[in-house]
């Protein structure tokens, strides 16, 4: 297999290959092409010995938000490969070129949502906790009152006031994108509202930006489903003005499906009749893997007096391969006779540095040893509030 970037001239090939392997369906073929070809994605391709197109990913960039800091990082996405040419290791030989290349570009992070977890595991990712499911009726809602002001999206309305909203909410969760105006209106406008059935509101009260909902009407045979896309708040008023205003859809809707971080349990929050009613369904089809180790050991928060070693493995990146000490914010590579405090391998590394996981609970996986220093290293990796909601 020949590994390499795609060219122009190879885009709507891949293109197709991944319409076939994601049963996509293509109404206009030359308009698509059109498209297509104008794309500056970065798209990788597996070409076989007689040089056709065996298989593809594309690798988006964005910033996520770690510890407060935006870094640079990717998310893989539209991974396909051909039926004839699976099980020949394309898409593997694909990240053996991709992921150093990342680091050498700069990245701290990559991110993907996974077609089988064990086969992004030995690419060095591993799995994300990121967000709790609630399907439950409006009339459960029914009783919360609101004095928010309520305003549907016209399409005219101002971008500003929700990404106002997003970045307070934000702010203080790991992963979270960093959004622009122009990522924000993707997730709020609708190309065409009653057709796609997307709808979003802005709450206020004396003139301040509380919270946001943005949801899509699905039909279903046995009544229609509010499906909420997302719902984010500044503050408790702004929390309870959402609650209220979907009690007010008892009428239009059989139930809603209301995703919230993990974090915040609605089980926890919500008092309300038939509350073993609600269904709770946690979502881990996200995975994260780090590109620089020693890049976000600098990064994340941790206390003053920490010091301690820390040893990495990582079969791809060679860089990551090693001894860091890290103290405060300094991190330098020592010696591999150097005895360390803990052992992870950049899967389980990659959910401790980036709160994913605990301390205490990354030891009951195989590939984490802690040695010494325990209490310090359960100050330095602790559980953080995880917020995932981008598609790529």
């Amino acid at each position: 297999m020949n590994i390499r970037k795609i060219l122009k001239e190879d885009k709507f090939e891949a293109y197709l290959i991944s319409s076939y392997c994601f049963h996509a369906r293509i109404d206009d073929v030359e308009k698509e092409r059109e498209r297509i070809e104008s794309e500056t994605d970065e798209d990788w391709g597996a070409f076989a010995d007689d040089g056709k197109l065996a298989a593809r990913l594309i690798n988006n960039h964005f910033e996520l938000n770690i510890d407060g800091t935006a870094v640079k990082s990717g998310g893989v996405g539209a991974v396909s490969t051909l039926p004839e040419y699976r099980n020949s290791g394309a898409v593997k030989l694909i990240f053996k070129e991709l992921l150093p290349e990342c680091y050498r570009n700069g990245d701290v992070l990559s991110t993907l949502f996974p077609f089988n977890h064990a086969f992004y595991r030995k690419q060095g990712y591993d799995t994300v906790t990121y967000k709790n499911e609630y399907e439950l009726t409006p009339a459960m809602l029914r009783h919360i009152k609101t004095d928010c002001n309520i305003t549907m999206w016209n399409g005219q309305s101002n971008i500003a006031d929700y990404l106002d909203i997003y970045n307070e909410f934000s702010k203080n969760y790991n992963i979270a994108m960093v959004r622009d105006e122009k990522e924000m209106l993707s997730h709020v406008k609708s190309d065409s509202l009653y057709k796609d059935r997307k709808f979003s509101y802005l709450f206020t009260k004396n003139g301040e930006n509380l919270a946001y909902l943005t949801f899509t009407d699905v039909y279903d045979p046995a009544g229609a489903i509010m499906r909420v896309n997302e719902a984010l708040w500044k503050n408790t008023d702004g929390f309870y003005g959402i609650l209220a205003f979907l009690g007010r859809f008892d009428s239009d809707y059989a139930k809603i499906e209301l995703p919230l971080p993990c974090g915040i349990d609605l089980l926890r929050i919500l008092r309300t009749e038939k509350e073993h009613d609600i269904k709770k369904k946690t979502r881990h089809d996200f995975m994260i893997r780090v590109i620089n180790a020693e890049k976000i050991l600098e990064l994340i928060n941790k206390p003053e007096n920490c010091d301690f070693v820390i040893r990495v493995t990582d079969d791809i990146i060679y860089e990551n391969n090693a001894m860091f000490r890290v103290t405060g914010n300094s991190v330098t590579r020592v010696s591999d006779d150097t005895e360390p405090d803990i052992y992870a391998d950049i899967r389980s590394f990659s959910q401790l540095v980036t709160g994913c996981i605990s301390l205490e609970e990354a030891v009951l996986k195989p590939d984490v040893t802690v040695y010494k220093n325990e209490e310090m290293l359960a100050k330095v990796f602790r559980e953080r509030k995880i917020f995932i909601n981008e598609f790529f």
